[in-house]
């Protein structure tokens, strides 16, 4: 039967089970309900929102097809369409206190949501810098932990950051505020589209999704070496959420951009968004670990991480991928105001969110953001912009990486047996200025403390996973 997969953790094989069976019974709103399930713990949130959709088609009285549907609008920040199934629920159960809570839970963020919206809209909005006094931040004589430089990251700051981590210490909210603070200037210097020249001997190591996974960082600085000039590093987005070590592993990118900033560079993932924070972890976690204000601020940093990077005008790196439409040259990216949370489509949507298909064309994405795009459409955007291959992110690959589009599309992907449970290989690239050729290099997960993933996740993307 379908239903042992499930708990197999093997998802793949349990959406083909239920689509097998939905084939031969088209009109089992169970089925619906459990694939929309594997779907939204594959990540696959338009997917699941179309199976809940259906089931519930079929009966609308299937309550667990009302609860799916309003995950997957959770899950893609929908919150008022979430609400509406909340409250279908409850008008059905009136006496069913998980579904109160449920309710509950949903109309808090919408009113935080709408309260958010009225102070942006307020033009005034400053930055959470103008109303920090750093300089009197006391650190009290009984912290021991790392302390920046004559307040500069230097590499010893460094390496007693990351043993402070490994300890599950805190770094003193001083030093993470003033790493934020000059990342933040640094960042909001940069354009959108960063273009650096490797030479001849020059190699440049290219790193996928971290999520939170800082053990596995560390992992990857033992086997590849740390982040030096002549050791340059490339982190494609998502270093946060889902892992709950998502701090210890943002503060330690954030350091060695400072401490590097001609050679480690940072580019921004959909997980590197408010709506994403909120839901998979990092908010809490931020605010569990120091305060709400020092995640607004992570916040208007994360605004300021560039989109796409291109190396010796031959290759560009991005998180998501391709583009929506044809005709998008490197000048339009250059061009993207990216200081903002990132629209419901265009390019930025796009960089962040989209993923390569094999078959020729476009679809709709099984995300329900951006589009999935096949090889003719990379041929076509390579060809325009003379450039010979993408490197992207963005998906969970067994292998830690994959090649597609003829070689001209690869996927990097660095935070292995993804949330504890997904069993798959991290990986790296290594790209040399000889010949551009790129070179992966796999690796498996490390243990790390008993914190699981998703520990500081909203409430209701817990239960709705489940």
């Amino acid at each position: 039967t379908p239903r042992v997969s499930l708990t197999q953790k093997d998802y793949d094989n349990a959406i083909k089970y239920y689509t097998e069976a939905l084939e031969l019974n088209p009109a089992n709103a169970i089925y619906f309900s459990n694939r929309s399930l594997a779907y939204l713990r594959t990540e696959c949130y338009g997917y699941a929102l179309a199976d809940a959709t259906k089931c519930l088609e079929i009966d609308k009285n299937y309550i667990k097809g009302y609860y799916r549907r309003a995950t997957s609008n959770m899950a893609l920040g929908k919150f008022k369409a979430a609400l509406k199934d909340y409250e279908t629920v409850v008008r059905v159960r009136p006496n069913d206190k998980d579904a109160k809570m449920k309710y509950q839970e949903c109309n808090k963020i919408v009113k935080q949501k709408a309260f958010e919206r009225a102070i942006a809209s307020d033009e005034m909005k400053k930055s959470v810098v103008d109303s920090l006094d750093i300089e009197n931040m006391m650190i009290e004589d009984e912290y021991t932990g790392p302390k920046l430089e004559e307040g500069k990251v230097t590499m010893r700051f460094m390496k007693e950051m990351m043993e402070c981590f490994k300890d599950q210490k805190k770094l003193h909210r001083k030093c993470a505020y003033q790493i934020l603070i000059q990342v933040k200037e640094l960042l909001s210097k940069l354009p959108s589209l960063v273009e650096i020249t490797l030479k001849e001997t020059e190699k440049i190591t290219i790193c996928g999704d971290t999520h939170g996974q800082f053990y596995d960082l560390l992992n990857i600085f033992e086997l590849n070496g740390l982040p030096s000039e002549t050791n340059p590093y490339l982190f494609n987005g998502d270093f946060v959420d889902r892992g709950s070590f998502s701090l210890e592993v943002i503060l330690t990118l954030f350091g060695f951009k400072l401490l590097l900033p001609d050679s480690f560079y940072l580019l921004r993932g959909n997980h590197e968004t408010d709506n994403m924070n909120q839901m998979y972890g990092f908010e809490g976690e931020v605010k569990a670990k120091y305060t709400t204000q020092m995640f607004t601020l992570f916040s208007e940093v994360f605004q300021w991480l560039p989109l796409a990077q291109c190396i010796n005008g031959k290759v560009l790196v991005m998180h998501g991928g391709l583009f929506s439409e044809d005709g998008v040259m490197l000048d339009d990216l250059r061009k993207i105001d990216r200081n903002r949370q990132p629209p419901d489509s265009g390019p930025m949507c796009d960089l962040l969110w989209s993923d390569p298909q094999p078959q020729n064309g476009r679809s709709v994405s099984k995300r329900g953001v951006s589009c999935q795009f096949g090889p003719d459409v990379t041929e076509r955007f390579l060809d325009q912009n003379k450039l010979d291959y993408i490197v992207r992110s963005h998906e969970v690959k067994a292998e830690g990486y994959e090649v597609t589009h003829s070689g001209k599309c690869i996927t990097v992907f660095s935070a292995p047996n993804y949330c504890d449970q997904m069993a798959n290989k991290g990986a790296y690239i290594h790209l040399r200025g000889s010949d551009l050729k790129p070179e992966f290099h796999q690796f498996t997960a490390v243990p790390h403390p008993n914190v699981k993933p998703m520990a500081y996740a909203n409430s209701l993307m817990q239960m709705g996973m489940m």
